[in-house]
């Protein structure tokens, strides 16, 4: 089977300000849009057969920065978590709401008012990947690669079903803005090749939030994250 490239968008103007983007329309800041010039290094050089994206434009522009020959197909199954009412607020105030620590224990039985479920959010990213992977190894042949762009909580997801994980422990892996996550799904097994690949080590340096340290908190960024080192 062919091999595919799990592209987070760069970091957004919501990403900055702590707030949760959901399916807004929010766009690359100048940071995200550097980090998805920076991915277009490690990329320049892979024969990739297939690019597939998420409608929302802060992935169109990642894919347009790291890929500007690429002529991406746009792809629903690929859309952020639909967090419904959280849209727009800041996690700051939605890590105080009721459901905060069901999204961060026990995802797989939140449902966002008015919004998607994370285990249908869940089923329909595995299931996009897979239909694209096959599709591209059926066309390009096993030894293709490929690259969808898509959202933390989406890769996080699909890199949760690749380990064998259940959902509930997908808040255990990070997808970092512009960091780049590697799956060979075979007949068998996926085999996770690379996960939130930045090509720096910056992010690992401690910064304080609101006068604590980052590596003190447990809980998990909806949505993903700003990512660390900014």
């Amino acid at each position: 089977m062919a091999t595919v490239l799990l592209l987070r968008h760069g970091r957004t103007t919501a990403n900055a300000t702590g707030e949760l983007a959901g399916r807004l329309p929010v766009e690359l800041d100048d940071t995200g849009r550097a980090q998805a010039a920076r991915a277009a290094g490690r990329l320049r050089e892979l024969p990739l057969a297939t690019v597939v994206s998420s409608p929302l434009i802060r992935c169109r522009q990642t894919v347009e920065l790291a890929l500007p020959e690429s002529e991406p197909v746009i792809d629903d199954g690929l859309i952020e978590c639909g967090y419904g009412d959280w849209e727009g607020r800041p996690l700051k105030e939605l890590s105080t709401d009721p459901l905060w620590p069901v999204v961060q224990h026990h995802p797989s039985a939140v449902v966002f008012p008015n919004g998607e479920a994370m285990a249908d959010m869940s089923a329909r990213a595995v299931s996009t990947i897979r239909a694209w992977d096959a599709k591209v190894t059926a066309e390009h042949g096993p030894e293709s690669i490929w690259l969808a762009c898509s959202h933390g909580d989406v890769i996080k997801a699909i890199v949760a079903d690749a380990l064998g994980l259940h959902l509930d422990q997908f808040q255990r892996i990070v997808a970092d803005p512009a960091s780049i996550t590697v799956i060979r799904y075979t007949s068998t097994r996926p085999f996770v090749v690379r996960v939130n690949e930045t090509g720096e080590l910056g992010s690992l340096v401690p910064r304080k939030i609101d006068g604590r340290e980052k590596s003190e908190e447990s809980d998990a960024a909806v949505g993903g994250g700003a990512g660390g080192g900014v």
